[in-house]
């Protein structure tokens, strides 16, 4: 598993209230094609495959919380 550096801080707080923000009133499966829509889009901006296959990996991975 790799451990990403944190680049959002200080506004991890701010990032989480504007996700929750962005589902505010959405059906569950609408809810769903959202995430959908914007990991697409994160993947997008990351643009390196390897480093996108690297955090689907991690994010498998990772233990719940």
């Amino acid at each position: 598993m790799t451990l990403f550096p944190d680049q959002l801080s200080p506004n991890q707080d701010e990032f989480y209230d504007a996700l929750m923000d962005a589902h505010n009133g959405l059906s569950e499966k609408d809810s769903h094609a959202l995430n959908a829509r914007i990991i697409l889009l994160m993947a997008n901006v990351i643009g390196d495959f390897e480093k996108i296959k690297d955090i689907l990996n991690t994010a498998q991975t990772h233990p719940n919380d």
